[in-house]
C-alpha cells in the first residue's frame, strides 16, 4: 500500500494532515547567539522588547494539542520557539500533554535554562541541543554575554542526560567562530554520548552575515575538515550528518549565502510539516516568511491545511518557484529523505509497469498460432 504522504506528493494534493507540527511557545531567550535572526547582537534592527516578551498561553497550547489530535495524522511534535522553550513557566506541563497523546516529542533547546533532573525524567523523546562550540573560547564567542561557567554547565547537563539515556543530538551551527572545530565536535559528541552530531552552515541575514564562515574556512572544510571529521566519526562510532553538511558547503562555495541546494531535491514540507508561532501564525515550513494563515481569528488548522492558500504554495514550490529563503532550507535533510522515498516509489511504479508490459507480451506470444 502506498504511503498516503507519497500518494499526496504524486497527486500534488495532500491525502492526510501533517505528520509533524512544530509549536513555538515563547519568543523570550536566555541567549544571544551571534547567528540568531531574533536575538543576535549583530542584527541591523533588533527585535522590540514587547515582541521578546510574547509567549503562548497554556490553555491555548492544550487546545491546540486537542485540535491536532483530531486530525488523526500527527505523529510528532516539536516544541521550540523564536527564543528558548525551557524558559516558559509551563513547559513541563506542555511536555506531559504531548506525551499523553502518545506522540514523539522533540525539544529544541540550548539546555542552559533546564531543570535538568525534571527534564531527564519528563519522557521527552529527543533533544536537539544547540551546542555551538566545543571549547570555552568558541562557545562564549558564539554566545556573547555567556561565560565559561555556562559552557561547563552545558557539559554537566549533557552528562546527566547521557547517563539517563535521553537522546540528545548535538546541533553545531557553523560560522566563522566554529568552522575550525568540526573535527573536535565529533570527539565532543562521543564524550557526551550524542545520539548524533548535526552540522549546519549558519543561515544568515539582516546583519548576522558579519559572522559568516570565510571562503578560506569553506575551502578547508571541503578539502580537509569534513573528510577528517568523517574519518574520526567512523573510528569512534559517532553518527553524524556530514554527508549532507558536505553538500551544504559545496553549495556555499558557489553561492556564499546559499546553504542548501534545494532545487536538487524539491520540497515535501507542504505534505508532512507545519510550524505555529507564538502569535498563532501558521507557517508552511520553518521559514517565518512563508505564512499560510492564522489561528488567532478562530480558524481551524484543518481548514487551512486543506485550503486554497496552502495548496497554492504547494503548487508554486512543485513548479520550482522557490522563495529566497529556500536556498537556506532548514528542513533540507527531511526533504532529501522524502525525495528518496518518492523516487523509490516512482521507480517501483516504473518497474511494475514494465513487468506488466512484459507479461502482456508473453501472453500475446503464447496466444499466437
Amino acid at each position: 500500500m502506498t504511503d498516503p504522504v507519497i500518494a499526496g506528493l504524486l497527486d500534488g494534493r495532500p491525502r492526510i494532515g501533517p505528520r509533524t507540527v512544530h509549536i513555538d511557545v515563547t519568543n523570550a531567550c536566555n541567549a544571544a547567539c551571534v547567528t540568531c535572526w531574533d536575538h543576535s547582537p549583530l542584527l541591523d534592527t533588533p527585535r522590540p522588547i514587547t515582541w521578546k516578551r510574547r509567549r503562548l498561553a497554556a490553555d491555548r497550547f492544550f487546545a491546540l494539542v486537542d485540535e491536532l489530535a483530531a486530525l488523526g495524522s500527527v505523529r510528532a511534535i516539536v516544541i521550540s520557539g523564536m527564543g528558548e522553550p525551557l524558559v516558559h513557566p509551563d513547559v513541563y506541563d506542555f511536555i506531559a500533554a504531548v506525551k499523553a497523546q502518545g506522540w514523539h516529542l522533540t525539544i529544541i533547546t540550548n539546555l542552559i535554562a533546564a531543570d535538568i533532573d525534571r527534564l531527564a525524567q519528563s519522557g521527552v523523546d529527543q533533544l536537539l541541543v544547540g551546542v555551538q562550540g566545543v571549547t570555552p573560547a568558541s562557545y562564549t564567542a558564539f554566545h556573547p554575554g555567556w561565560t565559561e561557567a555556562d559552557f561547563f554547565r552545558l557539559c554537566q547537563y549533557l552528562r546527566v542526560l547521557g547517563e539517563e539515556g535521553v537522546r540528545c543530538r548535538h546541533v553545531q551551527v557553523i560560522n566563522r567562530d566554529l568552522a575550525w572545530e568540526v573535527v573536535e565536535m565529533v570527539r565532543f559528541g562521543q564524550l557526551f554520548r550524542a545520539d548524533r552530531v548535526n552540522y549546519k552552515l549558519a543561515s544568515l541575514a539582516e546583519g548576522t552575515e558579519a559572522c559568516i564562515a570565510t571562503p578560506l574556512q569553506l575551502a578547508w572544510l571541503a578539502a580537509e575538515g569534513i573528510p577528517q571529521a568523517r574519518a574520526l566519526a567512523a573510528e569512534l562510532g559517532v553518527p553524524t550528518n556530514l554527508d549532507l553538511f558536505a553538500r551544504q558547503v559545496d553549495a556555499a562555495l558557489g553561492r556564499p549565502q546559499a546553504t542548501t541546494p534545494i532545487e536538487e531535491v524539491g520540497c515535501a514540507m507542504g505534505y508532512v510539516y507545519s510550524r505555529i508561532t507564538v502569535d498563532q501564525d501558521v507557517l508552511f515550513c520553518c521559514n517565518t516568511e512563508v505564512h499560510v494563515g492564522t489561528l488567532a481569528d478562530g480558524a481551524r488548522f484543518a481548514d487551512l491545511w486543506y485550503g486554497p492558500a496552502w495548496q497554492a504554495l504547494r503548487d508554486r514550490l512543485a513548479a520550482g518557484d522557490y522563495f529566497e529563503g529556500c536556498a537556506r532550507c532548514g528542513k533540507f535533510e527531511q526533504n532529501v529523505k522524502w525525495a528518496e522515498r518518492l523516487g523509490a516509489q516512482r521507480l517501483g511504479a516504473q518497474r511494475l509497469g514494465a513487468d506488466r508490459l512484459e507479461a502482456e507480451r508473453q501472453r500475446t506470444e503464447r496466444a499466437l498460432p
